[in-house]
């Protein structure tokens, strides 16, 4: 088939006529799908049940410190927690504090922090006039609500497939000490599955800040969510690489087993230089007397160490791999030179982007909606919830079904066609 730009108004009409009575027919089969954020799906949650069993009323809860892990004690965490979660972010275990459930909840406090207290002794934010942040875009909707949240002004730095601008972010860096951090998902962005290449990285690591209390909030959200066993993301370590540079202090990295093991009752760390972690601690021991050290300790036995859990991530990998296929697939059969959209082809994390037409997003989700799939809000993938060109949306294909999946696909895909006629018919003239 043509391009839909190049048909005619006769053409675009007829078209409609037809993709109007396959949406129609869709709309009739009762769809109820959501498909709106990368959940794991309940055969994901499954191959983690084992978890369960690790503890029982007649296990040894003490951890190798000697510390009764049902009792107070061990601030940043018991040192198998420590272990595993170091190998899994790759820094030395001196460098990492365990939290909770949330590496999302580390990230809020960590802003809270800098805005009540400054950083490392620099002046708290919320006695500054202007405080900004760097935001890739399409970006994570999470991490822009809590910048949101706190007030600070976010500026959009375009994603490109080695990572944002980096002439940009170096530029607004060094010229502006308001701006106080960047967010980055590192490793198969959210949403568009792309990993940071070698340069950007070190460029990260290179960065000349105005502001001394600039920081990279280095989210490595997916750092071992492959999908592959090939080809799969290897990233510069940037704890090490900032170290190299003369910049040690300059990046929090984040991780936590939300998609490894149960969301929302995983284990989070924190991973820095020893001056953050000793601002950091100041805070921590206001705020806690030590997070959930029998978690901690059934995480550790469970995995044993990262080849556990990197076996572990291949059982994830064979449900969610055949998803993302699906999808992309059904993408390339179904809107393959039609000129009416791309998509990104990920080789590891959660989400798949797509881009429409430009001011189709908004059409294309509500279209859906109507017909039972619920996918994320348009605009979500950017500050404020603003797409400047309402074209951006994220495909999470976790939570379904792979047969639900295949059906939202090709719901999908015809949402896709009928508002891109609609909106070519705009154009041309009656």
């Amino acid at each position: 088939m043509a391009g839909y730009k190049d048909m005619t108004r006769e053409e675009l009409l007829q078209l409609k006529t037809g993709l109007e009575a396959q949406y129609r027919e869709a709309q009739g089969r009762g769809l109820k799908l959501d498909m709106s954020r990368g959940k794991p799906s309940a055969a994901q949650l499954d191959i983690s049940m084992g978890m369960m069993d690790v503890l029982t009323s007649d296990s040894d809860l003490k951890c190798e410190q000697g510390v009764d892990c049902r009792n107070y004690g061990i601030l940043d965490g018991i040192v198998e927690a420590k272990r595993l979660l170091s190998d899994m972010m790759e820094v030395p275990i001196d460098n990492i504090i365990i939290y909770g459930n949330s590496s999302l909840n580390v990230m809020y406090d960590t802003v809270a922090r800098s805005m009540t207290h400054g950083v490392m002794g620099s002046t708290p934010w919320c006695k500054l006039d202007k405080v900004k942040f760097l935001c890739p875009v399409p970006g994570y909707d999470r991490h822009f609500a809590i910048t949101e949240y706190f007030g600070i002004e976010m500026i959009n730095v375009p994603m490109t497939e080695n990572g944002p601008d980096m002439d940009m972010v170096e530029k607004l860096v060094a010229e502006d000490e308001a701006v106080k951090g960047i967010w980055c998902v590192p490793k198969y962005s959210n949403p568009q599955g792309y990993s940071y290449s070698d340069e950007t990285v070190l460029r990260f690591a290179n960065l000349k800040p105005a502001a001394k209390d600039f920081r990279i909030y280095w989210d490595n959200a997916y750092g071992i969510h492959h999908l592959y066993d090939e080809n799969q993301a290897e990233l510069v370590e940037i704890l090490a690489a900032c170290e190299k540079a003369g910049n040690p202090d300059m990046v929090y990295k984040f991780s936590s087993t939300s998609k490894i093991s149960f969301p929302g009752s995983g284990v989070a760390a924190i991973a820095a230089s020893e001056a953050n972690l000793v601002d950091i601690r100041k805070q921590m021991t206001i705020q806690t007397i030590g997070h959930d050290k029998v978690n901690q300790l059934r995480h550790a036995r469970f995995f044993k160490d990262i080849n556990g859990m990197r076996e572990h991530m291949r059982k994830h990998a064979d449900i969610m791999r055949p998803k993302f296929e699906a999808v992309i697939n059904i993408l390339e059969e179904e809107l393959g030179g039609l000129g009416i959209g791309s998509w990104t082809k990920p080789m590891g994390g959660y989400f798949i982007s797509f881009d429409a037409m430009e001011g189709c997003a908004k059409a294309i989700v509500a279209k859906c909606k109507d017909a039972g799939v619920v996918m994320t809000k348009a605009g979500a993938t950017f500050p404020y919830g603003l797409d400047p060109k309402d074209s951006n949306i994220r495909i999470a294909p976790s939570f379904p079904t792979l047969e639900e999946m295949t059906e939202a696909a090709k719901l999908f895909a015809l949402c896709v066609k009928l508002v891109s006629v609609e909106k070519l018919l705009e154009t041309k003239e009656a």
